[in-house]
């Protein structure tokens, strides 16, 4: 078999290797993923960078430019662009994991390379993420080529989509920085008919390691600069929104450890025969656990801040086995693999179920909404796709005004003063799993703070009436309109 003809075909197998898990979980997603769907169908309306079609423009899709992605196809609402980010997603991660098989594969002659790759069909978050409708699939792609690229002569490429990558998302800059310095380690290109490519003219080591780390940090800066002249700061909304918490952000780090397949990288023995360059892909893997514990940790399910990573975890641990002892690879793997199925078996069905559910609460709740014309919530993306009314975001990620109020995204204080200073005329609150609609309503359980704190607000139970509760059983949405207002007081669904 030629050398080509062999690329495609383990091309293919990691292709399908990703693809078959994204097929699998394509259901899942989250509220996210909608509010920068908002934002892609209202530039795709003419109508600017904005959350609210008669807002201001804010800062609330923390990778910049990901919504400019989706505009094209978002001029059918909300709906249209996430389907066109979950599709974008999967296409992007299956194309570069067949350029990540080929990089495992020219990692030794050794077979047991390849049980590195059993870890892409059984990853849960890869799979589920390439599909979510965030930029997640995107930035997992361009962390595969940043791994995989370099590994097949492309130094410089590499350090490019990790740059990129680090853009979309700021907690990568770190890894993207690791991986740049470590492509100078990586083999070179090689010939059509094989061997090594002619020597170029000389170029000073520090100068490909200066033009690398220029790929894989300006983006970030150029990010960071667009954001500081726009909107008055360098960081995302989002972390002004979410205070780091270190505590949990070590817990979380620690859980995705064991459950996301880098239990096979755990290999000591083995570290000093690794050459340089998969020695950087391990130290890059162990950067970004130690910056995501830094950023503390994120509430959304299955690991979605290590997915980027994670392609680099099995591209690594492909020169882990090219070196160890085989029964020692197949101990690490199995651990790894281990941790997987776990999550593939207890959390994949759920995840799948994902989508369809916050549809069928859009299509429950949409007529319980006509007439509002200004929603406060905590869940305002699929509120986004089933009202065109203004949105009050009480998690501050889309409202500067309420991020710099104390307490996380979550738990935010609102005073009573701003429902009434924004003309709120509509309340949606989720109920505490497995919890009913109470009466009086303020009574209920709440499922996070700051929709309980609204509940207790003096005078709550006078100002807003129910008028309608979601069937889903884990996704208990109460729908309050202001006493007085079309619809309030009618009994709730």
């Amino acid at each position: 078999m030629t050398g080509r003809k062999r690329a495609l075909l383990v091309a293919l197998v990691g292709a399908l290797s990703a693809l078959l898990p994204a097929l699998a979980l394509s259901g899942f997603t989250v509220d996210d993923a909608l509010i920068t769907a908002r934002y892609a169908h209202h530039l795709a309306r003419g109508l600017g960078y904005r959350f609210n079609a008669a807002g201001p423009v804010t800062d609330g899709v923390t990778p910049l430019g990901w919504a400019f992605v989706l505009a094209p196809f978002a001029s059918g609402g909300p709906l249209a662009a996430l389907a066109a980010a979950k599709a974008l997603g999967v296409l992007a991660w299956t194309l570069a994991a067949g350029a990540l098989a080929v990089a495992v594969d020219r990692t030794s002659g050794r077979r047991a390379r390849f049980a590195a790759l059993l870890l892409l069909p059984a990853s849960a978050p890869l799979g589920a993420w390439s599909a979510a409708g965030m930029e997640t699939g995107v930035v997992a792609a361009l962390g595969a080529l940043a791994v995989a690229l370099p590994a097949l002569g492309r130094a410089l490429a590499g350090a490019a989509c990790a740059g990129v990558a680090a853009a979309l998302r700021p907690e990568l800059l770190p890894f993207a920085l690791v991986v740049a310095l470590s492509t100078q380690a990586a083999p070179r290109r090689e010939r059509e008919g094989g061997g090594e490519a002619p020597p170029r003219p000389a170029r000073p080591a520090w100068g490909r390691a200066l033009a690398a780390l220029a790929l894989a940090g300006l983006p970030f800066v150029a990010v960071a600069a667009a954001r500081l002249a726009v909107f008055g700061r360098a960081a995302p909304l989002a972390a002004l929104a979410k205070a780091p918490d270190a505590a949990l952000g070590a817990r979380y780090a620690l859980a995705c450890f064991l459950l996301t397949g880098p239990a096979a990288l755990v290999a000591p023995l083995a570290w000093r025969a690794l050459p340089a360059w998969p020695r950087g892909l391990l130290a890059a893997v162990a950067v970004h656990f130690l910056a995501v514990a830094a950023a503390g940790g994120d509430w959304m399910p299955l690991s979605r801040l290590v997915v980027p990573a994670l392609p680099a975890v099995v591209l690594a641990a492909a020169h882990v086995a090219s070196v160890a002892d085989a029964r020692a690879t197949a101990l690490r793997i199995a651990l790894a693999l281990a941790g997987e199925l776990f999550v593939m078996v207890r959390v994949g069905p759920t995840a799948a179920r994902v989508g369809g559910e916050r549809l069928r609460v859009v299509e429950e709740l949409r007529g319980a909404l006509v007439g509002a014309e200004v929603v406060a919530a905590l869940d305002i993306g699929w509120l986004g796709a089933a009202t065109g009314a203004t949105l009050v975001d009480l998690a501050g990620v889309t409202d500067p005004a309420i991020a710099a109020l104390p307490g996380g995204h979550t738990t935010k204080r609102i005073p009573g003063a701003l429902l009434d200073a924004r003309k709120v005329d509509a309340l949606v609150l989720l109920l505490a799993e497995g919890q009913a609609l109470a009466s009086p309503w303020t009574a209920s359980r709440f499922a996070r703070g700051v929709e309980q704190h609204l509940a207790r607000l003096p005078g709550a139970g006078e100002a807003f009436a129910p008028v309608a509760v979601s069937g889903v059983t884990h996704l208990r949405y109460v729908v309050l309109r202001r006493t007085g207002d079309a619809g309030a007081g009618a009994a709730p669904r």
